[in-house]
């Protein structure tokens, strides 16, 4: 086998966030997948309320329109199924019509989706999961006959579960523990989340051993618009970034310390600005009543929402991206900035050192005074720009795996 397959890829998680904001790192990933697969010989599964969905390849691009906000055609309220799970809102009124266009429907478990499946698919064909949802063991089992593909983003819940929403670690640990036992191949988005995949299925007693391929996500540059930075974001000082959701792991407490530690060494007139992008995560309610209690003229900015061309005009302009978080298995953010030449400061994690190298500057979580300096340094001057690493683009990410594909199991893929 050497032909590339047919896929079948789970989107399941990319049409649970359709109408919620801006997509996080997993969704995008999702996001890309479905847009590289359009012109491939593909089909989509989805969980939509108590059951699963088998999708033609015409679902794909109306869930992209959907995930952009457009959703012009959908049902103006959703179907008794979705009513009846208590559903409301657009990603109600998606899965009604996703019900409309369906192959075929079945209940959780997937059961019978398989055959039908195989016969609209060629032999050999994948079902792919980039997106930790649907990793249901019964619809895995079901599924045999597919070479069955799991990437996993990282082991952050098995990690760090004190970072984790409540009940999130041993949730995650099931899904885990379903892909390990029942994935023909794992795919991890860095070689130091590969690690903590091994290093987690022998501590969780699995005998199955799937191979590991690593496949560093893309990155895409989205164009700036000036125009849709907010008209209240005072651009005349320098500022810096911090983007993604506000989470104790991202450790927005040491950016708003070292903010403290500005303001006791500088006049003003010369603090720079600091702009936190993302919505309120959870379990941060210190650092939550942090921002509620900054003043007006405050020079420490909490915002939500931003459209993407926003925050690359942002980035463009900026004179750096923080980045102190406690635990990563990528971070988009970080190769974002790096494209774009900005400088950027952030904790020595493995994943961070992996893909940026000796590109950034790497300070430990918890030094607020040296976080102070380097930023007080970048301020002093206009903005650098710097020659950056190589960035992986979501091209060579999917090539890369669709090329795995078309070997046999642990046979590997050529560079």
């Amino acid at each position: 086998m050497s032909a590339d397959p047919a896929i079948l890829l789970d989107v399941s998680r990319l049409v649970s966030r359709i109408g919620t904001g801006p997509l996080t790192g997993i969704d995008r990933v999702e996001a890309a997948w479905l847009s590289h697969l359009a012109p491939r010989e593909h089909l989509l599964l989805c969980r939509v309320s108590r059951g699963q969905l088998l999708l033609p390849p015409e679902a794909g691009p109306a869930i992209l329109r959907w995930i952009e906000g457009d959703m012009a055609g959908l049902p103006a309220r959703p179907g008794w199924r979705e009513r009846l799970a208590r559903r409301s809102g657009p990603v109600a009124c998606a899965m009604t019509d996703l019900r409309r266009m369906a192959i075929a429907s079945a209940g959780r478990s997937g059961t019978g989706l398989a055959e039908v499946a195989r016969r609209h698919l060629p032999e050999g064909a994948a079902y792919l999961n980039v997106g930790h949802a649907n990793l249901d063991r019964r619809l895995l089992a079901g599924l045999k006959g597919f070479r069955r593909v799991v990437m996993i983003h990282d082991t952050i819940p098995l990690d760090h579960p004190e970072y984790t929403r409540d009940g999130q670690s041993e949730r995650f640990r099931t899904r885990f523990m379903t892909a390990m036992s029942l994935a023909d191949q794992v795919v991890a988005i860095s070689d130091a989340t590969a690690a903590q995949i091994e290093l987690w299925r022998g501590r969780l007693g699995v005998t199955h051993r799937a191979p590991i391929v690593t496949a560093h996500i893309g990155t895409v540059l989205t164009p700036a618009d000036p125009g849709a930075i907010p008209t209240d974001f005072d651009l005349s000082r320098p500022f810096f970034l911090s983007l993604g959701t506000i989470e104790p792991r991202k450790n927005h407490a040491l950016l708003l310390d070292a903010w403290e530690a500005l303001a006791r060494r500088l006049p003003e007139a010369g603090m720079p600005r600091l702009f936190i992008l993302g919505r309120r995560g959870w379990n941060n309610e210190q650092v939550f009543a942090r921002l509620d209690r900054l003043p007006e003229d405050s020079p420490v900015i909490e915002r939500a929402g931003l459209p993407d061309a926003a925050v690359a005009a942002l980035m463009e302009r900026a004179h750096g991206l923080l980045m102190p978080s406690h635990a990563e298995g990528y971070g988009l953010p970080l190769t974002e900035a790096a494209g774009r030449g900005v400088p950027v400061l952030c904790t020595p994690l493995p994943a961070a050192r992996e893909i940026l190298g000796d590109y950034a500057t790497y300070l430990q979580p918890e030094a607020v005074e040296d976080w102070a300096t380097h930023i007080a340094a970048l301020a002093q001057s206009r903005p650098i720009r710097m020659t950056g690493p190589k960035i992986a683009t979501w091209d060579s990410h999917c090539k890369r795996i669709i090329r795995l594909l078309g070997h046999p199991v642990g046979g590997g893929a050529a560079e």
